[in-house]
This record gives structure tokens, sequence and C-alpha cells, in this order.
């Protein structure tokens, strides 16, 4: 047999192997699935959509399971247990998802307690206690905590989504642990499930531990004395491998505090008792300037004698430039928080610290109004995403995100932690616990190359070294996981590592919980998330400028820090599906980990018409919050529009693609032949539902009433009898005719005209108004192509217009976006669109930049309604404030999404979802509002929203400018007016 014959059956002999292997592989998980459903009485998934959802957490690390199970007691826990340990498969247990060194994802069932097990189960504010279950949130425990004044001390960033038992599996910290110490800190019993089958009630002194285990951690324990109680450094923030010394004598074998940080690898906890703190009667900020972040470092160890609650430190280059005016003078900050019983004593207390600090600080601020700490805080927080991406917008990872080093070593730390980056050639952006000696990074690796991921295995190695010398820890915070737990030697020695081993085996002889973390863990460049990736940019339709034009690039934009799965009532608008169904899919995160499987291909294997992917965007309200309130900007609405593009392509659309994703051209076709009455009639008719049912339009809508004229019409009527008026000063605009003020809501367009020619802009409509377009309706649906034609067309007849500089208003918010984002990234090529892009002015704004000294009329109303979503996500609304600020319009709008977001809300099959949205923060704020509330809404689909679910009439803010300008609005005209004439 030659070489090429005796190679050809070498590798079909491969092929074979690994075609039973995967054969066997599938049959164990089938008859693991078959045998958990039978035995669990919580949800059991394996389809590809539920797996896709786990194979990632925070990190830089991948795994796939073989299925999700839902526990809804301990109970469940235990019978997932047996199945799993009877046929050998490992098992997982996961919190929020938001590990940040792979300790979250597994091969084989992952125990999701998000979903049933999430209860504070008693508080009891006497003990300072509470005992809760391992999924629930922790600022859900600190609001039932909060009720007695009481709260949970450590607090992660991801505090809005991270639960208690991934706090206690990672043995997380926060902010505040320089007052209130690490979880461990704050655990005082643990129930725990062994992987085989073993109850263990953990707390100190071990009386509720099983024999075999307690005996056999006292053997191990007490023929190691010497170097447990020399053999782990002694700093606040020592996270790394376990806390073995905890079960000294003299510690009072605190089973408890050694099982926390234990990553999931020893036994799965269904219940926790934990210490509570009273909280603060009041709190002031005190935000430090220093001129860089060693000055900073070196100054935070300075502060801890004045008995901060916080001691933040952050650099400049992590700040938006739009945020630095919140910020004292500097080139790094600390944030230190300082508490006391009521006002004047916090006030008292900052004050002293910022005196003691005068002397290193550049500058400072003392912020007691609780909003503006928010505001600030949020900044902070935001850098765990806003460090993601480097200034000049190339990526930047975890996996050196939390080393810590003695405080007192920290601004030496620093230093040498910046020269050995440069030595490799690498950038990262530190922020942190600077009291606690804890820094976070994300460093530019290239973890995609085979010359990146030697690099970054070089560094890891350099870098473990470096954190050793300074007598730190290689975790300060996220736990080892598979990110660091390789070098643990290099922190700990090979003796006390294999102590480790040992501990591990006595829990765990059977090594099914998490294997490859912590203990005999995987090499640190393995499973890397971006391995199954395409090498090559897909053909794509958008740009995705911030991306290099590689769509691949911009899913790697979520890095699973999970802001999108805040809950119901936070700030801001992401992800409004996901608040409505509290479904990890329904999130950004979700989309965006499906939308990566997609382009992996291993689990997801359908591509562009993968199902899982459909489903999971179909709910999707293209409201583009995430593209604002993201850290990392993450844009889903794009995603959404280039997914459908492809998933359809060639084939037949549904319905509501057809009707509501081509809307401007039957509205004009109705506007063309003048049946707006003859349809407004007919809507009132039974003929509506057999309409709605074969348009794709959801039977609980009504159709909304056509004007009689649309608004060009009526326009070019009153331009006919009132000449234009020149400009004072030649100031002159060109007014948009979008769809829906045109062809829906005239009256906004004919009040907007009135009040910018009030404040002396000459106002014209574009050149073929009557045929321009954003293609908004077009790009929500996917239907990619038409819209570009679209654009191409409208540019080409707003050419005299960008020639000319002319300033573009639009009146309608999520066109004004359209125009200002999807169409220069659709159609990156052509300059026109970028210009045009500029040109884009909301009515505010246009006011605001063209007619300075105008002064609007004097109103002096409350106002309740909402800033649309695409102008919180896109626009900005600060000079709609200050519009409304100067005409006495007192109080604010709702952020969040209305639910309707244009032709969702109308779509078969989301009426439930929609009207969950605008139940969140919309209608609450309307129905709470005191009677002669102006009702206020720029977006005509949060009008119609309101209209429809509530009876509420809301006007475009230039209605009500309008009417203002012939004196003072009368009773019946807006505000609170139920709607009584559909």
């Amino acid at each position: 047999m030659g070489d090429d014959a005796a190679r050809a059956a070498r590798e079909q002999a491969r092929t074979a192997l690994e075609r039973t292997a995967q054969a066997e592989e599938y049959e164990r998980a089938r008859e693991a699935v078959r045998a958990l459903r039978a035995a669990v009485r919580g949800e059991v998934a394996d389809d590809a959509g539920a797996r896709a959802l786990v194979t990632m957490d925070a990190s830089n690390y991948r795994r796939v399971p073989l299925a999700v199970v839902a526990p809804r007691d301990a109970g469940d826990v235990a019978a997932a247990l047996a199945v799993c340990r009877e046929l050998g498969v490992p098992v997982v247990p996961r919190g929020g998802g938001t590990s940040i060194a792979g300790q979250a994802t597994g091969t084989g069932v992952v125990l999701d307690f998000t979903r049933h097990m999430d209860a504070v189960l008693s508080v009891d504010p006497r003990a300072r206690t509470a005992v809760v279950q391992p999924g629930v949130v922790l600022d859900d425990l600190c609001r039932a905590a909060g009720a007695h004044g009481l709260t949970f001390g450590p607090d992660p960033s991801t505090h809005s989504r991270c639960t208690i038992g991934g706090m206690i599996g990672n043995n997380s910290c926060g902010s505040h642990s320089v007052a209130w110490g690490t979880t461990a800190d704050n655990v005082r019993a643990l129930d725990v499930l062994t992987y085989g089958g073993e109850r263990a009630r953990l707390a100190p002194g071990g009386e509720g531990v099983p024999e075999r285990l307690r005996a056999g951690a006292r053997e191990l324990v007490g023929g190691e004395l010497a170097r447990l109680r020399t053999g782990f450094p002694d700093l606040p923030r020592r996270i790394s491998g376990y806390a073995l010394d905890a079960l000294l004598p003299e510690r009072g074998e605190d089973w408890a505090r050694a099982f926390t940080g234990s990553e999931g690898t020893l036994g799965v906890v269904t219940a926790a008792t934990v210490r509570l703190v009273e909280r603060p009667g009041a709190r002031v900020l005190a935000v430090l300037g220093y001129a860089d972040e060693s000055a900073a470092a070196e100054a935070a160890v300075t502060l801890l004698p004045h008995r901060p609650l916080t001691v933040e430190g952050m650099a400049g280059d992590l700040v938006p430039e739009a945020e630095r005016t919140l910020l004292p003078r500097g080139g790094a900050w600390l944030f230190v928080e300082v508490g006391g019983a009521d006002a004047a004593e916090a006030r008292a207390s900052a004050e002293r610290l910022c005196r003691a600090a005068a002397g290193d600080a550049a500058d400072h601020a003392l912020v007691a109004d609780p909003a503006g700490q928010r505001a600030l805080w949020r900044v902070r927080e935001d850098a765990s995403g806003t460090a993601t991406r480097m200034p000049d917008g190339s990526e930047a990872w975890p996996g050196w995100e939390d080393c810590a080093v003695p405080p007192a070593r920290l601004g030496a730390y620093l230093r040498d932690f910046r020269a050995l980056l440069a030595d490799h050639g690498l950038r990262g952006l530190p922020y942190g616990h600077f009291g606690d000696g804890c820094i976070h990074v994300r460093i530019d690796f290239d973890l995609i190359g085979e010359a990146g991921i030697a690099r970054f295995r070089r560094f890891s190695t350099d870098l473990a070294g470096l954190v050793v010398a300074h007598g730190g820890s290689l975790s300060g915070e996220h736990g080892d996981g598979q990110a660091r737990a390789e070098l643990l030697p290099r922190m700990y020695g090979r003796e006390t590592v294999e102590l480790f081993g040992r501990f591990k085996d006595l829990w765990d002889p059977d090594g099914g919980l998490n294997p490859g973390m912590l203990v005999r863990p995987h090499r640190l460049d393995e499973n890397l998330r971006f391995a199954p990736l395409p090498r090559e940019p897909l053909p794509v339709v958008y740009g995705y400028p911030g991306d290099g034009g590689d769509f691949s690039a911009a899913v790697r934009r979520c890095v699973g820090v999970a802001k999108c799965r805040n809950p119901a009532g936070s700030p801001g608008v992401m992800c409004p599906s996901y608040r409505a169904t509290g479904e990890e899919k329904h999130s950004t995160r979700g989309r965006a980990r499906l939308l990566h499987e997609m382009l992996a291909g291993e689990v997801v294997t359908d591509g562009w018409r993968s199902e899982e992917v459909r489903e999971a965007l179909d709910l999707c309200l293209s409201c583009k919050g995430c593209r604002r309130d993201c850290p990392v900007g993450v844009d889903m609405a794009t995603y959404k529009a280039e997914f459908l593009h492809h998933h359809y392509a060639g084939r037949r659309r549904p319905t509501a693609h057809y009707t509501m994703g081509r809307l401007p051209l039957w509205l004009r076709a109705v506007a063309a032949t003048r049946t707006a009455p003859l349809l407004n009639a007919l809507a009132r008719t039974p003929l509506a539902a057999l309409a709605k049912r074969l348009g794709g339009i959801a039977p609980e809508r009504d159709i909304p009433p056509l004007p009689r004229a649309p608004f060009l019409r009526r326009w070019r009527a009153h331009r006919r009898t009132s000449p234009v008026r020149p400009a004072r000063g030649g100031r002159r605009v060109v007014l948009w005719p979008d769809t829906f003020t045109n062809h829906l809501s005239p009256e906004a367009g004919t009040a907007a005209v009135r009040v910018l020619e009030a404040a002396g802009l000459e106002v014209v409509p574009p050149p073929g108004a009557d045929r321009v377009c954003c293609g908004l309706t077009w790009i929500s649906t996917g239907q990619l192509d038409g819209a570009r034609r679209v654009l191409r067309r409208t540019l080409d007849r707003l050419e005299p217009v960008l020639e000319a500089g002319a300033p573009v208003v639009v009146l309608e918010p999520p066109c004004a976006a359209a125009l200002r984002t999807d169409a220069p990234e659709l159609l990156p090529d052509d300059p026109r669109a970028k210009r045009l892009a500029a040109a884009v002015r909301t009515f505010a704004q246009a006011l605001e930049e063209y007619a300075p000294d105008w002064t609007p009329p004097r109103i002096g109303r409350p106002v309740a309604g909402q800033t649309h979503c695409h102008q919180h996500a896109v626009l900005g609304d600060a000079a709609e404030r200050r519009l409304r600020e100067k005409a006495g319009l007192t109080g604010g709008l709702s952020d969040g999404c209305c639910g309707l977001a244009g032709n969702f809300g109308f779509e078969k099959g989301h009426f439930e979802v929609s009207a969950a949205c605008a139940e969140e923060k919309l209608l609450p704020a309307v129905r709470g509002a005191e009677p002669g509330t102006e009702l206020l809404a720029d977006g005509y689909s949060c009008r119609t929203q309101l209209a429809q679910l509530g009876g509420y009439r809301a006007r475009h803010l230039a209605e009500v400018l309008a009417e203002a300008l012939d004196g003072p609005p009368g009773g019946a005209t807006g505000g609170t007016a139920k709607v009584t004439d559909a």
C-alpha cells in the first residue's frame, strides 16, 4: 500500500472512530435526557436553542452542554444529581452566567437556578440574617432586607442580575468589600448536596457535615497544619484556590467559608443563610481626581483609616467624553462612598476624608443627591463592558481580569503591570477596587490567531509571576475557573495545589462536579469561545463600521455581562422583551449567544436559516435600546434586520412583512386614490377582522384611522394661500415628511411648521417630498435590498438639499434614527448617506441650533409620557428637555419602550409582549399623572399605544407648542383627556 493510500486509510479509520464516538455521545445524551425528564419536575431542555444559550458565560471560554435543567426545589436537584451520577454525566451549577473565568460553562448538565429556585425564604432582622435559594438575584435580596434597614454587603457591578448562588461559588466581592468584606465573610450556613447524593449543612464546627467528609477533612488539615497556617497570602481579596485555612481549629472549622469560592466543584448549594448588615442612614459620594491611576492607587490605602464604604478607582480612558462633565478634574478618579446616621454626619465624614486627601488629589466633588450618585456609579459599573473596547475600537478581553495585591503594593504593581503590557505589545484599561488592591482589566489579546493565543499564554505566565512577586492572588473576585487555575502552582506551590486536589476528591471522588475547573484544570488557552467562528468576514448587507465590516466581530461584542437582564423597572430601555418575558433567549445577550452559535455551526447548524435564532429574534422590538444601554454597544436591531434579510432570502416572508413592512407604499396608494374615508368605514365593520387575519395583524389591535388628507397635501394647500415666510437671517430648514407624520399624524407636521415659522425659520419640503423615505419599515422587517433601493432614490432626490447643506428636521424619532444610523451603514460606499445623517435634526434640536434666541410660549403644566426608545438610543433628548423647560413643561418623561415599536406590536402573536412592555413604565406613569398633565410622546407608535391600551391622547411636543402660540392651552385640548372618537 502506497503512502497516499495509507494516509487515506488512516483518515478513514479516524473518521469512523469519530463518528462512533459521536453516536455514543448522542445516545448517552438521549438516555440522560429521558431519565432526567422522568425524575425531575422542573424543565429539562436539550434542544439546540436551550443549549446554545449556556455555552458561554462572561469569559473567553465556551463549552457545549448536553442539556439544561431548571430544578424546582432541592428534591429536583437531588434527582438530577442521581441521574447524572448513574450515567457518569458531569454537572455544572449556574446562576446569572456572569462569571468571567469560565466556571459557569460545562459539557454535561447545566443546572439553571434562576428559573424557579430564586426566592428569599426568610429575613430575620433581629439576627440580621436571611435564608435564600441559590438563584435569587442580589438586588432582590437587598430589597427584601431593605424593608428592615438592612442589606447584603457584597455588591458586584452585576448586582441587578447576578445570583447569590453564583456569588457563593465565586466568593464575589464588589465595591463595598472594604466595609463589609467578601461573600465568604457574609455566609453563615449552606445547605449543600454532593455529587454522590449526600446532604450537608455547612457551618462553623461542622456538626451538619457527613462524618465521612468531616473525618477526611480533619485528617487532611491535621496533617498539613504548618502549610495551611503559612501558605496563604494575607490580603483582603485572596480568592484563588480553596480556602482550606478556614478549617483550621483556631478559625472555628468554618465549613461554609471553606466551601465559598469552590466554583461548583465540591457540591451544589440548595439554600444559604447569609449575614445582613445595617444600611447607613445616609451616604455621600466623594469623587477624587488624580493625575493618573498609579497616583490614585497609592492614595487609596491612605483613605482606609477613615472607614469608607467604597474606594473604587478608574482611569480617564474608560470614561466616555459625554460623561467627563460628571467628574472633577483629573486623569483618574477614586469613588469613595462615606456613610453616616444622617445626611449631616455623612457629609461631615466625607469632608474630613477630602481634607485628608487634599495633598494628593487634584480636585474633588461631593455628591449627596441619590440621582447624581446613581449616575456616577453607572459610569463605574459600565466599565466592565466599556473596557472591552479600546479607544480605537479594537477588542479587549478578560482573562487577567481581577488579580489582587496588598493595597499598599497597588501603585507599584500597577506600574509593573503597565510595563509588562508594553513588553508584550498589549494594551489594557485598568479599573477596580483600589481600596482592596484588586484591579480589573480587559486586554487586547488576539484570541483568534495562533500567534495571538501563544502571546496570551506567555503573558499569562509572566503576569502570574508578577502578581506572586507582589504578594498577591491570581483571582481577587471572579475565581480561577479555567482562566487562572492552571497557574495556581505559581501562587501556592505544587504541594498546596495537591492538597486542593485531595480536598476535591474527598467531596467528589467521581469528579462529576464542574470538571476542568480549579482542580486538574483545562489549559488556559483551551476551549476559547472564538475558535469555532468563521475566520473570514461573511458577505453581509450592513457595513458594521465599528467592527471592520465583520458580522462575527459585531456579534463578539457581547461579552456576557448581561446588563440586558436587568429586571422590569430598571433605568434605561434595554431589553424590553426580556423584562416582559424573563427568558434568557429574549435578552440581548441570549440573542447574541444564539447568533454566535449560528456562526459557529456546531449547536445551531442551519446558519441563516436557523429557526432557533429566528424565534429568539421574533420578540426583539428593534428598539435599539441596546445600542445605547449595552456597555459594549451591541446593536441587536441591526443584527435582527441582517438575519431576517438572509433568513428569508429567496423564500416567502410572513404576511406582515408585505403589509406593514411596505406600509409607505400602501399609504401612498391610499393618498393617491383618496380612499381614506372608505377604509375608515370598513375598519368599523366585521370585514376588519378578516383584513387583520389576512394581513398578519394581531386581532387585539384596532386599525388606526387614516386622516382624510395627508400632511403634504394640507401643507401645499396652506402654502398656496399663505406664501412661505422668508427666514430671518436666511435660516432655512427642510422638514422631512416621514410616513407616519404624513399619512397617519398630519397634525404633528402642521404644528411643527407653525412653530418653526414662529421661531423665524423658513420651512420647506424636500424635493420630491411625496417619494422620500427613510426605509424604516423595510429595515425593521429585514427587507434590506428594498431598504437600500428606497434610500438610494431618496438620496437622489435630496442632492440639492445636501449640496446646500440645509438641516433636515425629522419629527418622527425612529425615522430620524434610521437616517442617522441605518442609512450610512446600509450604504457605506455612498457619501451622500453620511451627509444626510449629519444633516438630520430633531424638532427641538433644530429650534435650539437654528433659532437660539426664540422663546417658546410659556405653558406651565406638568408632563407625562415617554421619550421614544430610538430617541434615547440614537438621537439623545437633551434638546427636548431644555425646550420643555423653557416652555414651563415640568417633570420628566418615562424611559423604556412603549412596546408598539412600529410594526412589532401590530404583528400577530406579539400583542401580549407589546402590552407588557407598555405596562412596565409608560402606562403606570400616565395613570399616576395628576389632572391637567400634558401627555407627550413624539413617536407615533407611543401615541398609538397610549390610545389603544389606555384611551389616552398624547401629542407631539410641536402640537403642544403650536396650540400655546394662540394663548394659554384650554381644557380638553390635550393632557390626560381620554380619546373619545377613534
